[in-house]
């Protein structure tokens, strides 16, 4: 399970993923103090993507698209239009 190296495809990557499936798809963050990294991963059981960061500036854009995603995923309207990701 390779990491996203930019952002930009992670976050366009994830959001294809959600929209392909929404009832499969789940999120997790993780984070590492020793190492002080944060990952989220965001699986159907069949694609994996993974992205890993130690900046600052990253940490908000993962937690600005987790809310989002968390968002969607708890609401009771279906989504077929695309989310707007910064």
């Amino acid at each position: 399970m390779p990491y996203y190296q930019t952002w930009e495809e992670f976050s366009r990557a994830a959001e294809k993923l959600y929209l392909t499936d929404p009832r499969k798809v789940r999120v997790v963050l993780k984070y590492r103090h020793c190492d002080g990294n944060l990952c989220i991963k965001v699986t159907d059981n069949a694609v994996c993507l993974q992205y890993k960061t130690d900046q600052a500036q990253d940490v908000k854009k993962i937690e600005k698209l987790h809310g989002k995603l968390m968002r969607l995923m708890v609401s009771k309207e279906t989504h077929s239009g695309s989310m707007d990701t910064d």
